[in-house]
């Protein structure tokens, strides 16, 4: 069987696993709350300038209101807007944010079909579900070679989305499956660039293209994802096909890991281990720190000097700082230029050395700090931590409240509990 038979049929199959789905729910809370609060940003006003300008069919609604856009151009500003601040979930499985790329083409699709918030919900849990395990599938190498998996898998997953909510055929969505495979894109070396979280509106965008295209008869190769010069062969995939061991049964979404600093998520298990040394340090008796996490993120956030505001947010050595000096990371206006400016934050940043062991989990790392005098402080976390879902609701919770504010953040929360997508549509303007 092709990879896309395997994927159509898990894309239209039944939707089982009462945890997995309400872990979507919480991520659409995430996801809708970070697109809200992205909407002011550079990259967000350049899409909704070229959205207005395009105007055409109105099927979809953009986060924040104005007219409605054709579908594939709704997901495109959506899916952009909601990853421009990088805060957003990611699956360490794959190294991916699974939400930004379809959540955008589910929510599209679902207002054009005029389909429900529990089918948006379902068809969004299938394909995030779709997009980690073709991840998987990938592999390292993928990522290692410079392929961004938020883009190149996400676009999988908002395919998957986008056929189930429109009702194809498995033949056409095997079509739109293999369609995609030469329309997934996105690169690494745009991290740190507004060319980042455009990364994940074109997934969303191509899945909802791939799908539409589809539904009217467009044939693709249904081998163009794992056949020869298919996607995999073609862009370093591992092949690993232990990926789709237990698919339709076991749902590696449920263990996705949401945000609580507003940065890169290589950066969260340092902060993590950071905030429990924090009370009672004094910064200015600091003389050294040390940083040890795994090589993975060696060439992802580890921006010895950040500049920017854009650039902190991928920085091991100033967002360390940060953490020790109590300048919240949870808050958006603290990643800045002034921030990456200030000169107790450059003094300490300086002192942080950052090494990389590969016998330590994607999800860990290790802080130690000297003090004056020749104290030693040592703390570690691991992401993967259990937290259950009423803990990760509340703090879901908090940080959507702070993002957009707490009656915003409630009523987009109580319409994700059912009914029709017009009802959510209009909180999210």
């Amino acid at each position: 069987m092709a990879l896309t038979e395997k994927l159509a049929e898990f894309a239209l199959g039944p939707v089982a696993g009462k945890d997995a789905l309400q872990m979507a729910r919480l991520s659409a809370l995430d996801w809708a709350a970070c697109g809200l609060a992205g909407r002011e940003e550079p990259v967000a006003r350049a899409l909704l300038s070229l959205a207005e300008e395009e105007a055409g069919a109105q099927q979809a609604s953009i986060l924040g209101g104005g007219p409605r856009r054709p579908a594939r151009m709704a997901a495109l500003v959506n899916g952009t807007m909601s990853h421009a601040l990088d805060y957003d979930d990611t699956h360490f499985a794959h190294i991916g944010h699974p939400s930004v790329a379809v959540f955008p083409a589910a929510m599209a699709v679902a207002e054009r079909e005029g389909r429900s918030i529990e089918d948006m919900l379902q068809a969004a849990l299938v394909g995030m579900e779709a997009s980690v395990r073709f991840g998987v599938w990938l592999g390292r190498d993928h990522y290692q070679t410079g392929f961004h998996q938020t883009a190149t898998s996400g676009a999988i997953g908002a395919t998957v989305a986008a056929c189930r909510l429109l009702g194809l055929t498995p033949e056409r969505t095997v079509h739109a499956l293999g369609l995609v495979a030469t329309r997934a894109s996105g690169l690494k070396s745009q991290f740190g660039t507004m060319g980042k979280p455009f990364n994940a509106g074109l997934a969303a965008s191509n899945g909802v293209e791939a799908a539409l295209l589809a539904q009217r008869g467009f044939i693709s190769s249904p081998a163009a994802l794992d056949g020869e010069q298919g996607f995999g062969p073609t862009h370093a995939g591992m092949e690993d096909d232990s990926a789709w061991d237990g698919l339709g049964c076991d749902w590696l979404f449920e263990t996705v890991s949401h945000k609580f600093h507003a940065c890169c998520h290589g950066l969260h298990a340092m902060l993590e281990a950071i905030a429990t040394l924090r009370p009672g340090l004094d910064p200015s008796q600091i003389e050294a720190v040390s940083i040890t996490t795994h090589p993975r993120w060696a060439r992802v956030c580890n921006i010895p000097s950040p500049q920017t505001g854009l650039e902190a947010k991928f920085s091991y050595r100033l967002t360390a700082a940060m953490g020790l000096c109590g300048v919240s990371t949870a808050s958006l206006a603290n990643f800045s230029e002034e921030t990456a400016a200030d000169p107790a934050l450059v003094t300490l940043r300086d002192k942080v050395m950052v090494d990389f062991d590969d016998s330590l989990l994607e999800t860990q790392s290790r802080v130690q700090v000297v003090l004056a005098g020749g104290k030693l402080l040592e703390a570690a976390h691991d992401l993967n931590a259990p937290i259950s879902l009423e803990a990760r609701q509340q703090r879901l919770m908090a940080k959507a409240a702070a993002l957009i504010g707490d009656n915003e953040a409630s009523a987009i929360w109580d319409m994700l509990q059912g009914g029709g997508i017009t009802a959510l549509v209009a909180v999210l303007k």
